[in-house]
């Protein structure tokens, strides 16, 4: 099962780091040896840090229409900084991946555990307009883990 952990604050509106703000190298060096961590053990698919959001754009679709915002967002509440993805056998090995975070840089953190969506939670009619629109593709999401 592959599961999406994704680090967020805890609050609404966190507390902005002053600019000044000196770096956290212990914070920075432990969430690098959970990512080894998780490497080590085979279960990291993939762990990705975001770029700040005013590198970013939202493409917001609305009338049949597409229109483009350029960031940054204001609504820190809506951001995330990263993401891992896990490939484990069940929802609670995720969340003891999860519990082992060792927390944001300077802020209280959430980590949001969620389940990927995999060929098993998709109707098969579903699957089959899948294998017609998509056949390349198809074939990669329905690959089962080893």
């Amino acid at each position: 099962m592959r599961f999406m952990l994704i680090p967020r604050p805890s609050t609404p509106e966190p507390t902005p780091a002053p600019a000044d703000a000196p770096f956290d190298e212990a914070v920075f060096i432990a969430q690098m040896k959970f990512n080894e961590e998780m490497h080590k053990a085979g279960v990291l698919v993939a762990s990705e840090g975001l770029s700040a959001s005013a590198a970013g754009a939202h493409v917001i679709f609305k009338g049949g229409k597409s229109d483009v915002k350029d960031g940054p967002f204001t609504e820190t509440k809506e951001l995330i900084g990263g993401f891992y993805v896990l490939e484990v056998k069940s929802k609670e090995e995720a969340i003891a991946w999860a519990r082992r975070y060792p927390g944001g840089m300077g802020n209280d953190d959430v980590m949001e555990v969620r389940p990927l969506t995999g060929s098993d939670d998709i109707p098969a009619e579903f699957l089959e307009l899948i294998k017609k629109a998509a056949p390349t593709w198809s074939e990669s999401f329905h690959k089962k883990a080893p």
